[in-house]
């Protein structure tokens, strides 16, 4: 069963997450705004107050009686404070702003006569003052709290001092909590402004998750069209990069799929061709064994060896299937070791020695010194084996073939060359392809499997080695790779 992608659902929750982000940035400003508005309004007013207070105490070192008068004026206005100055005796008062303003203050009532229940509380505050500043030795901050008809102040009270001025006592009432008349006010455009806002979020949401949710859906589309079969499409994306990225990466794996589908069909018809060839070919020996020649023995014989040269063809394609597959896989393990490239070379060669005296094909092996390199010695010798076979079935009559040993620098370059018709140039990057046939090499001496150079190449991967091909048409092929060198031995 295909996995369903609901996009609705990823639409619907796409809105519901910006409507969501939205509300909790509504309450964020709600508590900020409202909420806690009086704490910070209060911590405001307090370090206002004790700034105040040392404006005070320098304007009176500073100034005469006039100028110190205008300036707690100045102070009182920018401020929003009320100052109440006396002299020691009791008979010098000022009140910045004037007792009439402070009388209509919050925290007092209109009536600031002695007798009414206004001057008593103010017197009462200014003994509160009194008896904090006599137990801290001059000066004293104190929160006074306000009853039903007046709001908590802030109240400051300390003795200015100064050589040849006579002192004087300062009072400074800053009330703590004017925000009433604010909060309401703000929680008011505030009511407005978060239903404002989640109209707009609502519409930014329903836009934004359609955005999403529409190359999402394309993307769907396309990968149901891939999961049916129909490879190497192109995945759109979106206007975002993570979409993008996912859109490429689909698309990415859909060239591969078509890629890995070719391939499986083209190994599926090769090997079938391959196959085919000498298993018909063994049926119809045997069938002549069977009916003609089985009482002639030179016949028989010439008709058996027919045959066992078809299986071996069988074995090597079947060999070299499995090897691919097994390197393709992953589970080929190098063992990597120290040896003798210039000895197993000799060796290789010797193998050749039946073709020599048989066919008439000669093997040059150039080689200055003895190498010892590192590597998997088993699977390298596959590697020359399988270029020195490359080189035998396409010499065509000229049937000489060099391999030769260099050193380059920190390696050995092993080169294997012929002298048959060569590649073209155009082809020269497909020739390490499964089942590459050149259109130039259309005489061979013998058939092999099409797996030789796909094996070589494989191997030489797994080793990390720098392995090519050159080519001339007319004059022959050249095939090298490299290899560590540990020492030479001269």
């Amino acid at each position: 069963m295909k996995p369903r992608i609901d996009h609705n659902s990823i639409k619907f929750k796409t809105w519901l997450y910006f409507v969501l982000y939205a509300a909790c940035l509504t309450l964020a400003l709600w508590l900020l705004q409202v909420v806690l508005l009086n704490g910070a309004y209060g911590t405001m007013k307090e370090a206002q107050t004790k700034e105040v207070v040392r404006d005070i105490n320098q304007a009176f070192n500073k100034h005469d009686t006039e100028k110190f008068l205008d300036k707690i004026e100045d102070l009182s206005n920018s401020y929003d404070m009320y100052i109440y100055v006396m002299s020691y005796d009791g008979k010098t008062q000022y009140f910045r702003p004037s007792v009439e303003d402070y009388a209509q203050a919050p925290g007092f009532e209109t009536d600031y006569s002695a007798d009414s229940e206004t001057g008593k509380e103010f017197v009462s505050k200014i003994q509160t003052l009194n008896e904090h500043m006599i137990r801290n030795n001059g000066s004293a901050y104190v929160k006074i709290a306000g009853n039903e008809k007046s709001q908590t102040i802030l109240a400051y009270g300390g003795v200015l001092t100064e050589d040849n001025k006579e002192p004087m006592i300062v009072y400074v009432f800053s009330p703590l909590w004017p925000v009433n008349s604010t909060v309401k006010i703000l929680t008011n455009q505030l009511i407005v402004v978060t239903i404002l806002s989640l109209l707009i979020a609502c519409c930014i949401s329903f836009y934004l998750s359609t955005r999403i949710t529409r190359p999402i859906r394309k993307i769907s589309a396309t990968a149901k069209r891939l999961a049916d079969g129909e490879y190497g499409i192109v995945f759109k994306g979106g206007h975002y990069t993570e979409l993008n990225n996912l859109a490429d990466t689909l698309t990415g794996a859909s060239i591969e799929l078509e890629k890995s589908m070719m391939l499986q069909k083209d190994l599926i018809a090769n090997v079938s061709h391959d196959l085919r060839t000498p298993l018909t070919m063994i049926k119809s020996y045997a069938e002549m064994i069977r009916d003609i020649s089985g009482d002639n023995p030179k016949k028989r014989n010439e008709h058996l060896d027919v045959i066992i040269q078809e299986t071996d063809r069988l074995n090597n394609l079947v060999g070299d299937l499995l090897a691919v597959s097994r390197i393709q896989s992953g589970k080929m393990v190098l063992e990597i070791s120290e040896f003798n490239i210039t000895e197993a070379i000799k060796n290789i060669i010797s193998t050749y020695k039946v073709i020599e005296l048989e066919q008439g094909y000669t093997i040059e092996f150039n080689c200055p010194a003895e190498y010892i390199v590192r590597g998997d010695e088993e699977k390298l010798i596959q590697v020359i084996s399988n270029l020195i076979s490359n080189a035998v079935k396409f010499c065509e009559n000229n049937k000489h073939i060099i391999v030769s040993l260099k050193r380059r620098g920190k390696a050995v370059q092993v080169r294997v060359k012929d002298f048959g018709p060569g590649i073209p140039p155009d082809e020269l990057g497909h020739v390490w392809e499964r089942y590459y046939r050149s259109s130039s090499n259309m005489v061979r001496s013998k058939e092999g499997t099409g797996l030789g150079l796909a094996i070589c190449k494989e191997i030489l991967t797994l080793h990390k080695s720098d392995f090519g091909v050159s080519s001339t048409l007319g004059e022959g092929s050249e095939f090298w790779f490299d290899l560590d060198l540990v020492r030479s031995v001269k």
